[in-house]
């Protein structure tokens, strides 16, 4: 193995690298042994608590109270099963998904594809972007255009990281997460929190009314996002090439053990967010539909400590999801048409759309909202490319998806499909 020396001591990287050929050759074992080879996951997480998700579950849980928790609890179900495919596509294949559909579909469809996906990206970019953007202003009191420039600039930097190697950058992703969880954690504590009816929303399946039904559908259709499909299999693709069959199943393992609980513990922040907005905003507060409203109106329900730690945690996913989504794009062109785009490019590009929306003056929360929408159109294809690539034995080999695993995740498919098209309807209605 080639290591790099940084002042006589091997880089951060490859110092992760020898933990994780410990861990294959079982010199490591237990929860050291996972902490060890975690990364990828803990990147793609971030995808599942963004701005957008923030705007939605602000929404069901002021007007809904605990009632659409079991939406966000289906919802991870299924972008656990997708995620884990994708991260066995990049170990077993050692291609990404962009990679697989350009040698194996027809170039017409690999260019419609790739033409979605990228503006699939810039539509994700839209809405993470405003968010941590959002978050500064409200929390430094600046205006919105230059809250965007400073976000620009340190999701430039966080990106930078990467010219290190994968670990540093996953750990910076990783603290911002455990930023957001924390922040969560402690505004449960502080709201008023009734957990027999937090167990009722997550078992009993009910939808007040249509426009209870119309968040709901927005709420999963948002939930399994296209970059975080192609991102994960890219992530996993030549991170700790496996040596033989035996260390290839055990990174398979360990990736989908990975998977479990870093997206547990994103559908957990997803949770807290709706028993959050519930317990200050249902009843008296329906009306909160917007992050602004939110934070201006936690303040005198809840104190000035739950509305800083709301900025706060808007903030961090902000930012890591915006570093997050530019390396998606950066693998899906790569992968696509085997161009390598300049980091600052790429993050120019994205960044263009978000400055447009503020200058034009559209609400903001409403763009995250309508963000999501743009999505919906994107997720078909990888969905079933996916699927395809991952139970055929040409692709996969042995490794190829059992029975109950494609019927798993054709259900899937047709589930988040059919409601990603109720979402459209009502969209141009």
């Amino acid at each position: 193995m080639n290591t790099r020396v940084l002042g006589g001591r091997l880089s951060v990287t490859d110092n992760a690298i020898a933990s994780v050929r410990d861990v294959l050759e079982q010199r490591r074992r237990g929860w050291s042994a996972l902490l060890k080879v975690a990364g990828p996951a803990v990147i793609v997480s971030v995808a599942y608590i963004d701005p957008g998700n923030f705007a939605t579950n602000i929404q069901a849980g002021a007007r809904y109270g605990y009632s659409l928790l079991w939406v966000t609890l289906i919802a991870s179900l299924v972008a656990m099963l997708f995620q884990a495919l994708s991260a066995k596509l990049g170990i077993v294949t050692g291609r990404n998904l962009a990679e697989l559909s350009r040698l194996h579909f027809p170039w017409p469809i690999v260019l419609v594809m790739w033409g979605v996906s990228e503006v699939a990206a810039m539509a994700t970019d839209l809405a993470e972007f405003l968010g941590g953007a959002l978050g500064l202003s409200l929390l430094f009191h600046l205006p919105l255009l230059p809250s965007m420039a400073i976000t620009g600039l340190a999701t430039y930097a966080v990106l930078s990281l990467e010219k290190r190697g994968f670990r540093p950058l996953e750990i910076v992703v990783g603290v911002l997460v455990t930023v957001i969880g924390l922040c969560y954690l402690a505004e449960l504590l502080i709201a008023d929190v009734q957990w027999p009816q937090v167990i009722k929303g997550l078992v009993v399946y009910q939808l007040p009314d249509a426009q209870a039904a119309n968040l709901a559908v927005g709420m999963v259709g948002a939930t399994v996002m296209p970059h975080a499909l192609f991102l994960h299999s890219g992530l996993t693709q030549s991170r700790v090439p496996p040596r033989n069959e035996g260390e290839r199943s055990k990174l398979l393992r360990f990736s989908n053990r990975e998977v479990g609980i870093t997206l547990t513990i994103a559908a957990l922040i997803n949770m807290a967010m709706i028993v959050m907005a519930a317990g200050a905003f249902h009843g008296e507060h329906t009306d909160v539909a917007e992050i602004e409203t939110a934070y201006h109106t936690l303040a005198p329900v809840l104190g000035g400590a739950a509305a800083g730690l709301f900025l706060l945690s808007l903030l961090a996913s902000g930012l890591s999801s915006s570093v997050v989504g530019t390396m998606a794009g950066q693998m899906i062109t790569q992968g696509f048409i085997r161009r390598q785009i300049p980091l600052w490019l790429r993050r120019a590009i994205t960044m263009i759309p978000s400055f447009a929306v503020v200058a034009m003056g559209v609400n903001a929360t409403q763009a995250l909202v309508d963000s999501q929408i743009v999505l919906s159109f994107a997720l078909p294809l990888p969905m079933i490319a996916l699927v395809w690539f991952t139970c055929r034995r040409d692709v996969m080999g042995d490794y190829r998806n059992s029975a109950w695993i494609r019927l798993l995740a054709i259900a899937g498919v047709i589930v988040v499909l059919g409601l990603n098209a109720l979402l459209l309807i009502e969209a141009f209605k």
